[in-house]
């Protein structure tokens, strides 16, 4: 069994760029592959055992929805109490097995999506729309992951070195998992979040019901079955895809749920804090929420910037994966005295961005990820419409996918509903500012805080955004996406959740309690 010290150091997958052929030729074979696993029915599983219900969820194929990826159970009331009880019952035995031992499993399961990347990046390419770059992005995030959380559940067994006692004692302090978890991951990083967010609860000794997104419950299931693979044991990893109010608050509010680990929208984040705060008959813990929520992030561009730089990473930022991440950009304020220069030739690089299929490497922008958020993202268009100036996009294009042109608007108004509320689309607002004081006050004016990025040359305005520039990961000349496991530690302030740190030395600390044991010493 590994201790800290017989693994090398930890280091961040390499990201293919999937320029040259041989790259593109391990995508299309990972995604020959991964298209004859789906359109299958995918089972529950609770306590080790399967059960395929008549009622399912159908994922689709959002670049050609009449492509089913697969029927996926939905889970019942009865479901919902089996897997609660399965969970608990396997605490019992997995809370007392060995750091080393839940260390392992992670080691394996990295090594194992490893193995099957290209296999993995098709299986997201189909079920959620990645591009090859970015579903490579997502399986290296996710073997990032599994390798640094194994590594910090090793590094935590190592006992604190406490203040010695001035009494005749010894002190320690170990740290103890926390029970049943319910893990409700995103679909926008279907492997990644879910393997993260599930991991980090089993290493540090807990028991798990995954509940994962409809849209991306196919990847959900087969990470699931890696699992069982490699042997974990029965109602360790339970899988109950599910309505949100009939499976996921029932999941929340029932009294053997411990914590909630859950990454989505505010809307359903703020829902779930107020309903796990609730204690019923029976419960004897004040029940912990970990919630990553959204985000309106906004890149300042200085009058002193390198202006191309600084298009190229709003460009990325923000029409990346279709705008579809919690952390993209969706304002950037510009300086007045660059921002014709700028939104010119932002204008001209958007344009020149490719929409496609998402299994094809030159893609630059996919589908969104269904029909309601198509319509979603088109209504706050319309609304932007009346608010802003539009200068490109603002469409959606014939066919049968969910796809949406790439959407600028100019002069967006601080207080436009635009320049506020998150969208989870290819939509960008570019707002224009007197001076770095007024962008930086822009780009507070929010109820998020999650990333943000500034571009300027000048030391003293770096250091001033360091300073004042109120997120929880700032990013210097560079974009505000791609946060590294390990080194970029991701979560936000404000609305944009708990601050919860993924992928940082604090996050497994928040599913475990320390216990703090004092021995006395006696003179025999």
């Amino acid at each position: 069994m590994p201790t800290i010290d017989d693994l090398p150091p930890f280091r961040n997958e390499r990201v293919r760029a999937y320029r040259d052929a041989s790259e593109q030729e391990a995508f299309a074979r990972g995604f020959q592959a991964a298209r004859r696993e789906i359109g299958c029915h995918v089972p529950l599983v609770i306590g080790g055992e399967r059960r395929v219900r008549d009622a399912v969820i159908r994922s689709l194929n959002p670049a050609n929805p009449d492509e089913l990826i697969g029927a996926v159970s939905a889970a019942s009331t009865s479901d919902v109490d089996d897997a609660l009880e399965a969970a608990s019952a396997a605490f019992a035995d997995w809370s007392r097995t060995s750091v080393q031992l839940r260390a392992q499993y992670l080691l394996r399961a990295a090594a194992a999506i490893r193995e099957e990347r290209d296999v993995w990046n098709g299986l997201m390419a189909l079920e959620v729309g990645k591009t090859p770059v970015e579903a490579d992005a997502d399986s290296g995030e996710a073997i990032d992951f599994l390798e640094y959380y194994a590594r910090e559940a090793l590094r935590l067994n190592v006992p604190n070195a406490l203040v010695p006692s001035p009494l005749p004692e010894v002190a320690e302090l170990r740290y103890l998992p926390v029970g049943v978890g319910v893990v409700i991951p995103p679909w926008n990083f279907p492997l990644a979040i879910m393997a993260g967010m599930t991991a980090a609860a089993l290493v540090t000794g807990n028991t798990v019901v995954l509940k994962p997104s409809p849209d991306a419950a196919v990847v959900a299931s087969r990470f699931v079955a890696l699992l069982e693979r490699l042997g974990i044991p029965p109602g360790v990893v339970n899988f109950v895809p599910g309505d949100p109010v009939e499976v996921g608050e029932r999941l929340v509010v029932d009294r053997r749920t411990r914590f909630v680990s859950f990454t989505g929208s505010k809307k359903v984040g703020l829902r779930i804090n107020e309903v796990a705060a609730r204690t019923p008959p029976g419960q004897r813990w004040i029940k912990r929420v970990v919630a990553e929520l959204g985000g309106k992030d906004a890149i300042v561009v200085a009058a002193d910037a390198d202006v191309e730089a600084a298009v190229a990473g709003v460009v990325a930022s923000a029409f990346g994966f279709a705008g579809q991440k919690c952390s993209a950009c969706s304002r950037v304020i510009v300086e007045q005295a660059v921002y014709h220069e700028f939104l010119e030739l932002l204008v001209e690089r958007v344009r020149g961005l490719r929409i496609g299929e998402p299994s094809d490497p030159q893609t630059d922008v996919g589908p969104v990820i269904n029909a309601a958020a198509r319509e979603r993202i088109l209504a706050a268009i319309e609304r932007g419409s009346s608010e802003a100036q539009l200068v490109l996009g603002g469409l959606p294009l014939a066919g049968r996918g969910y796809y949406i042109e790439p959407t600028i608007f100019a002069d967006v108004p601080p207080a436009a509903q635009i320049a506020q509320e998150e969208i989870f689309g290819p939509v960008l607002a570019v707002m224009r500012a007197r001076n770095f004081a007024h962008a930086l006050e822009l780009a507070n004016d929010s109820e998020f805080g999650l990333t943000g990025s500034v571009y300027t040359r000048d030391l003293a305005q770096l250091e001033q955004a360091r300073e004042t520039f109120f997120v929880g990961n700032l990013y210097l000349n560079r974009k505000c996406t791609g946060a590294l496991v390990g080194v970029h530690p991701f979560g936000g302030f404000n609305l944009s959740g708990t601050d919860s740190k993924a992928g940082g030395p604090d996050y497994l600390p928040l599913f475990q309690q320390a216990k703090t044991i004092v021995t006395a010493r006696t003179s025999s």
